[in-house]
C-alpha cells in the first residue's frame, strides 16, 4: 500500500475510529486520543502487509483494539478507568457544559461493562459493524460476540434505567 493510498483511507475512517475508542474509553478523551495516536503509527508501519482484498475498517479497527488491550495492561494508564469509572474528567467541560456531558451517562454505563462485552456492544450499536466483523477485530467466534452484544445490551438497559 503506498502512503497516499494509506492516508486516503486513514481519512475516512478517522472518525469512527476515535468515537470507538472514545467509547472503549469511557469517554476519556485524552487517553483515546493516546491510544489512536499509537494505532495510526502501528497501522502506518504494518500497511505494507494489508491485503486490499479485506476491509481497511475492519483491519485497522482491530489494530486500536489490540492497541486499547495493550493500554489497559499498563500499570498506570487507564487503571483509574476501570477502577473508578465516576472518577472520569471532561475536559471540554469548561467550555461547552452541554454538549461535553450529553453523552455522561452513556459513557459511564458503557466503561462499566466487561471489556469484551464493552467493545461488541460499541461496534455493534455506535459503529453499526456486522457482527462477523467485529469476531475479527475482537479475535472471537460470532457466537461469542451475539451473547456479548445481548448482554452488554441488557446490562446497559439496567445501568441506564431511570
Amino acid at each position: 500500500m503506498t502512503r497516499e493510498r494509506f492516508i486516503e483511507l486513514v481519512t475516512t475512517e478517522q472518525e469512527p475510529l476515535r468515537r470507538f475508542l472514545l467509547a472503549l474509553c469511557g469517554g476519556d478523551r485524552m487517553a483515546s486520543e493516546d491510544i489512536a495516536q499509537d494505532a495510526l503509527i502501528k497501522a502506518y508501519l504494518a500497511s505494507s502487509g494489508f491485503v486490499e482484498q479485506y476491509k481497511f475498517r475492519t483491519w485497522l479497527f482491530k489494530i486500536a483494539y489490540r492497541t486499547f488491550l495493550d493500554y489497559r495492561k499498563r500499570p498506570k494508564m487507564l487503571t483509574s478507568l476501570s477502577a473508578h469509572p465516576e472518577a472520569l474528567t471532561y475536559p471540554d467541560a469548561a467550555n461547552r457544559p452541554d454538549e461535553a456531558f450529553r453523552y455522561e451517562s452513556l459513557y459511564r454505563a458503557i466503561s462499566l461493562l466487561p471489556e469484551k462485552e464493552r467493545a461488541a456492544t460499541i461496534l455493534y450499536h455506535l459503529d453499526g459493524y456486522a457482527v462477523i466483523d467485529i469476531a475479527r477485530i475482537t479475535n472471537s467466534n460470532p457466537v461469542a460476540v451475539r451473547q456479548r452484544i445481548s448482554r452488554g445490551l441488557r446490562r446497559l438497559k439496567e445501568i441506564l434505567k431511570p
